[in-house]
């Protein structure tokens, strides 16, 4: 837009006051515009002729699914390639900075144009640096520089609309050049030169350190003074290239960016955080639950499409859900009046064009709020459940907390449950202890530990503090490697300055040609780098401190024994722990000696009883264990078992151990909720036979 305007701006400006002067200017633009406009109508334009070849080249004229980013630095460019291209038969769609952001509902916006083209309603985008940021196009990963900017951050930015997170397939990017200039020759080898350095660093990093490198201001200063004729086209090149080699980019690259400030890898971390970051992950089918659960709340009609993986069509959206886009902490997109076909698997989504629902995705984001809102009165009133796994009432109360650091930002937020019995001491549980027990009505008496006193005192020493110090521990390891990168990088680029003002200011005492200019230029760069540096340090200092925020009691809950925890069918339910002892050790050896790293949680209510991780692979093995005291009988599976089984079966494997008071034997199978398991009416569990475990998954490897 600001393009735009001083274009037009300029175009009012008369270069002459002498009329005559002006006349025959007029005479030679009339010229030079028929000319124009002979070639643009023979079809000859050779950029033109050059995009066509390459459309056909690359199947775009019969591959009418696949998707086409086009740049552009001119409106009129603009203009003229979407009346071409729609000439040639495609369907095409635009963006330029005279169009407000909008929302996906709203024609004629940026962000509806975006979502036209997610959705292949349009096969082709044209684009003027309008779109070079804030827009999210990783569904096309082939992209057309029609017209190239010198300045290099534009065109990384360009670049970064499709080669980023989501992206699946490997990036085509075309640059189109006009190397019988003097300007495309120089920069045909600049993008050549480019490529070179990225190949023998096998680092895409290269592109995303150019602006250091070719600093904008730089490039301009360049032309500036090859167009004022004191460079030749020799110095031009020479000028242009200096500082474009192997070694420069390779020390921008170790030291400008941030992932490459620590020189030291520990595969086996990395490995366990993996493991870790795919056991808590929240997979398509709890997401799609949620959404299932609250919708009637809402109310909001969501039908499901049977022939998709967690798949679904939400109703229009209504004004309970579109509140949340004034609260002053919404930082998302707006929500459209209606969405389209969604899922909550990545995968499906992308196969099928729906839209991926996830958290962070604002569909999701405002049911939770709104889930969260509408709780919050149930949440101050209390529940009460009953358990087979409790003998005596307890209350469990859970709480939130919170690290914030010195500018206010949340580091971390955590939900802790505590167990809260009559006369021993509080127990911390997992915040899934619910996950087995079984809603019921509040008695007319209430238990004594109903009303026993919060353990906050306990709970501050116990694990309020452990989290925040767990907490700063990872944040100052990872200011540390910050704080070095800020100092080794801004540093350098500070001598650069100096350097630059140096030989600026020599130019000067030599009476150069605008040197006066470029040493203003360096001074102010110096300075602007100095101020960011400070800033930096300050910054950094004040994310050290950290502090604990926001304890507040979100819940309590009063959890009873199970009226019928005696009935014969109910007790059979209840594992005998010798026998549950033995399974546990045969199924935890198992494991180490295939040099697992195993971890025993069965006391955690997880849905499951070993972690499992091979350090070497990576593979994660979430294990419940089973033990039949006898060669054979029945498996029983609690709610949250069932659950977790069928939410992750990926990686959830069920390990029968069998004649427990004998020689045991181990059985494993992954991915157990693919039997028919049966549920028992009194108390929801889940049994089979164990001659019903058969197939090829009984080996287990």
């Amino acid at each position: 837009a600001d393009r735009e305007r001083l274009e037009q701006i300029l175009e009012a400006v008369t270069i002459s006051q002498n009329a005559d002067h002006i006349r025959e200017e007029i005479g030679e633009l009339e010229a030079l515009a028929r000319q124009a406009q002979e070639v643009e109508e023979s079809g000859t334009e050779a950029k033109l002729s050059k995009l066509r070849t390459v459309l056909k080249d690359q199947g775009f004229f019969d591959k009418r699914d696949q998707r086409l980013l086009i740049f552009t630095e001119f409106r009129d460019t603009l203009d003229y390639l979407v009346e071409r291209l729609r000439e040639w038969g495609f369907e095409v769609g635009y963006i330029h900075g005279n169009m407000k952001p909008g929302s996906r509902d709203e024609p004629g916006t940026r962000l509806f144009m975006e979502q036209q083209f997610k959705d292949a309603a349009i096969q082709v985008l044209v684009a003027t640096e309008a779109a070079g940021e804030g827009i999210n196009l990783q569904a096309c990963n082939i992209m057309f520089n029609y017209d190239i900017p010198w300045n290099p951050n534009r065109l990384e930015q360009r670049m970064g609309r499709i080669h980023r997170y989501g992206q699946e397939k490997d990036c085509l990017i075309f640059n189109f050049v006009a190397t019988n200039t003097i300007e495309g020759q120089v920069l045909e080898k600049l993008l050549d030169k480019l490529q070179k350095i990225r190949d023998a660093l096998d680092d895409d990093a290269v592109f995303n350190v150019v602006g250091e490198v070719l600093p904008a201001a730089h490039i301009e200063r360049v032309l500036r003074d090859y167009y004022s004729g004191s460079l030749s086209e020799e110095d031009l090149e020479e000028r242009m290239l200096r500082n474009v080699d192997e070694d420069h980019f390779k020390g921008i690259c170790q030291t400008a960016l941030e992932g490459l400030a620590t020189k030291k890898l520990n595969l086996e971390m990395l490995i366990e955080r993996r493991a870790l970051a795919a056991e808590r992950r929240i997979v398509p089918e709890t997401i799609a639950r949620f959404i299932q659960d609250v919708s009637p709340h809402v109310p909001l009609r969501v039908r499901q499409i049977p022939e998709l993986p967690h798949a679904f069509k939400p109703d229009r959206t209504p004004s309970t859900l579109k509140r949340f886009e004034q609260d002053p902490d919404w930082k998302l997109a707006g929500l459209v009046n209606e969405y389209p076909r969604c899922s909550t698997d990545r995968e499906t989504a992308e196969k099928n064009n729906l839209e991926w629902v996830t958290p962070g995705h604002p569909f999701f984001e405002a049911m939770r709020r709104f889930a969260y809102d509408t709780a919050t009165e149930s949440f101050g009133r209390g529940a009460c459940y009953h358990s087979l796994q409790f003998e005596e009432p307890v209350r469990i109360d859970f709480y939130s907390a919170k690290v914030v650091d010195g500018l206010g930002d949340t580091i971390h937020e955590k939900v802790f449950a505590v167990e809260i019995r009559q006369v021993a001491e509080p127990v911390l549980v997992e915040q899934s202890v619910l996950g087995n027990c079984i809603p019921c009505a509040t008695p007319g008496d209430l238990p004594p530990v109903a009303f026993a006193d919060e353990a906050l005192p306990w709970l501050r020493q116990a694990a309020l503090l452990p989290f925040l110090e767990e907490a700063r521990g990872e944040r100052l390891e990872e200011l540390d490697r910050i704080a070095k990168h800020v100092e080794l990088s801004l540093t350098e680029l500070i001598e650069k300055a100096d350097g630059e003002i140096g030989r600026a200011d020599a130019e000067v005492q030599q009476k150069v040609t605008g040197a006066e200019g470029r040493l203003a230029q360096a001074r102010e760069r110096h300075d602007k780098l100095l101020h960011r540096r400070d800033r930096r340090r300050r910054e950094i200092e004040q994310q050290r401190s950290l502090t604990l925020q926001g304890v507040s009691r979100l819940a309590s809950v009063i959890v009873m024994p199970h009226p019928e925890s005696e009935d014969p069918e109910v007790k059979r339910l209840r594992p005998d722990p010798e026998t549950e002892a033995i399974a546990m050790r045969v199924a935890m050896e198992h494991e180490s000696s295939l040099g697992r790293k195993v971890e025993d949680v069965h006391e955690k209510n997880l849905g499951y009883d070993v972690k499992s991780v091979d350090l070497v692979s990576g593979e994660l093995r979430l294990i419940e264990v089973k033990g039949i005291k006898a060669p054979t009988g029945d498996i029983i599976l609690t709610p949250n078992e069932s659950r977790v089984a069928e939410d992750r079966r990926d990686c959830f494997w069920l390990y029968v151990v069998s004649n427990c008071g004998g020689e045991p034997l181990l059985r494993m199978y992954r991915d157990p909720a693919q039997y028919d398991w049966r549920e028992v009416i009194k108390v929801q569990h889940y049994t089979l036979p164990l001659r019903s475990l058969t197939g090829p998954e009984e080996s287990g490897e």
